[in-house]
């Protein structure tokens, strides 16, 4: 069964170019989500290996943050892999001090690195 990977608050130029990455290198599917509640909802009624949040949710500059500790606090989701989509190191490490796993920001979709960082959650 292919690898299920929820995109969280990415404008539509963003989820393609994400979508792009996770469908060619590792086959997985992407589905998108535009805010917390969908992100919330999309997770209780299906399973995903890996969340991806923006830094600024595309919809309404929300905080990405605040989707990241609602998983994080949901013990039915907590367990749930969450990167950040942010090519800021402060927000960064903000993310994994409240339960992320590192994530990459969208200048570096091309690079090997962020490929080493999704492939233990999607091979």
């Amino acid at each position: 069964m292919a690898k299920r990977v929820l995109d969280v608050g990415q404008c539509g130029m963003d989820h393609s170019a994400i979508r792009r990455l996770v469908e060619g290198q590792f086959a997985a599917q992407v589905v998108q989500a535009h805010g917390l509640a969908d992100a919330i909802g999309r997770l209780k009624e299906e399973p995903f290996d890996l969340v991806l949040v923006n830094r600024k949710l595309d919809a309404d500059h929300s905080d990405g943050l605040e989707v990241l500790r609602a998983i994080k606090a949901d013990t039915t989701l907590a367990r749930t892999p969450v990167m950040l989509v942010s090519n800021y190191p402060d927000a960064q490490e903000a993310a994994v001090a409240a339960g992320a796993e590192p994530g990459f920001g969208k200048s570096e979709l091309s690079q090997q690195s962020t490929r080493e960082k999704l492939r233990p959650f999607l091979s």
